[in-house]
């Protein structure tokens, strides 16, 4: 009976060293996988890791380059800001490649005031290069739009300027669905003062307000302030060049062409339409001139300024399409000083068009308005102490749709 147990023990402890050496022969020759499969893991959460910040690289870029953009920035300036800013999320140029398109190239918001960024990493492989060489490519996409929260009739580029927008006098100046933008920083960069009455859509200043009770604003509860600065609206529009031999303004109807000694209306005189160039002389229109045409800009360079007399009656138009449309008065850029582009009217006067000044004062003393009420100001500071009825939508007359502050999101 012993000797029977004994056999039976020696059988089961026989068995089990079989069923152990099994198992080790099975774990040994699984653990290869075990481990492959752990290290794939790890390998595809940190490509998946690097796809999401890749993704936040390029969401950051696309509004760091619309920002430019609004900014008044071309897309080289546009694509080195994006860059810049996906660099410090984590974007790495020396594996990848960054492209910058405005408007974008695909998608839904293919405009202008769009930017659509692609930035692409290589990424290495770690345990799976054992058995696949090529790189892992991750792509991140992005586009940001700068949008219009507003319509200026009236936009002053200064960005430091007391006063950059001031509404003085005893005047009434009325602006319909329209607004007033300062650029400035100053603490009264928009001021209202004396016992004049500015009715517009809204105030919107870079800096701060100073405002009497003068001022009625229709559709915002107050002036909005700390807003971003706005770029210059005909920031894009190339300065004519001058050709042919210098004109006289003598005769009752005047051609386009180069005014080389100035340009001084009196009487009663007609303008065919064209590009008006004014260098070596202002541009005066005397007392109880009679001065009209439509079709026009004129181009003040070489120091030269506009100086309107108060009983004049003046009735100049904009051309309505073509490189200046919309463009009444367009002030040289590389002209400074502190001398002021004065227009003092008449209330039978009208202006229609853009009075663009990027780099100048420009001076309201006189009642006056465009036809159906488009005349639109973007000077360096605008001084306003004139009555005047303005309208917002002047696209049939050519002009843009200046913003008066602008948002940036993204949208894609």
């Amino acid at each position: 009976m012993a000797g029977r147990l004994n056999r039976l023990a020696d059988r089961f402890r026989s068995l089990i060293r079989d069923e152990v050496g099994s198992t080790a022969v099975v774990l040994a020759a699984s653990m290869p996988l075990v481990i492959g499969g752990a290290a794939f893991g790890v390998e595809t959460s940190y490509w998946y890791y690097k796809d999401l910040q890749l993704q936040a690289a390029a969401d950051a870029a696309a509004y760091a380059g619309a920002l430019e953009k609004r900014a008044g920035s071309k897309n080289p300036a546009a694509f080195q800001a994006a860059t810049a800013i996906a660099t410090t999320n984590g974007y790495v140029p020396s594996i990848g490649t960054a492209v910058l398109n405005s408007p974008p190239l695909t998608g839904t918001h293919k405009t202008a005031k769009a930017v659509e960024v692609i930035l692409q990493e290589n990424q290495p492989r770690f345990f799976s290069s054992l058995f696949i060489q090529t790189p892992i490519v991750i792509k991140g996409r992005a586009v940001a739009i700068f949008e219009n929260a507003g319509s200026a009739c009236i936009l002053a580029l200064d960005t430091s300027a007391d006063k950059a927008a001031l509404f003085s006098g005893s005047s009434t100046s009325k602006f319909k669905g329209c607004s007033v933008m300062a650029n400035s920083l100053a603490s009264n960069a928009v001021t209202v003062q004396g016992s004049g009455k500015l009715e517009t859509s809204c105030i919107y200043s870079v800096g701060g307000v100073s405002l009497g009770s003068g001022a009625v604003l229709a559709d915002c509860k107050s002036a909005q302030t700390g807003v971003s600065p706005v770029s210059d609206p005909y920031s894009d529009v190339d300065a004519p060049v001058a050709s042919g031999p210098c004109q006289s303004t003598s005769g009752s109807t005047l051609q386009p062409g180069s005014y080389c000694s100035g340009m001084t209306l009196g009487g009663t005189k007609t303008l065919d339409p064209g590009v008006y160039f004014v260098s070596g002389g202002n541009l005066k229109i005397n007392a109880n001139a009679n001065i009209s045409g439509s079709g026009i800009t004129f181009y003040l360079t070489g120091g030269a300024r506009v100086s309107i007399n108060g009983t004049a009656k003046v009735k100049l138009s904009a051309p309505t399409t073509g490189p200046y449309a919309g463009i009444l008065f367009f002030g040289d850029r590389t002209n400074i000083g502190a001398a002021k582009n004065s227009f003092n009217g008449t209330a039978d006067s009208l202006l229609t068009g853009a009075i663009y000044f990027a780099s100048q004062a420009v001076q309201f003393l006189g009642d006056f308005s465009g036809i159906d009420g488009c005349t639109q100001v973007v000077g360096l500071t605008v001084e306003w102490s004139g009555n005047a009825d303005i309208s917002k939508d002047c696209t049939a007359h050519g002009m843009r749709d200046i913003p008066a502050t602008q948002l940036v999101k993204l949208v894609e």
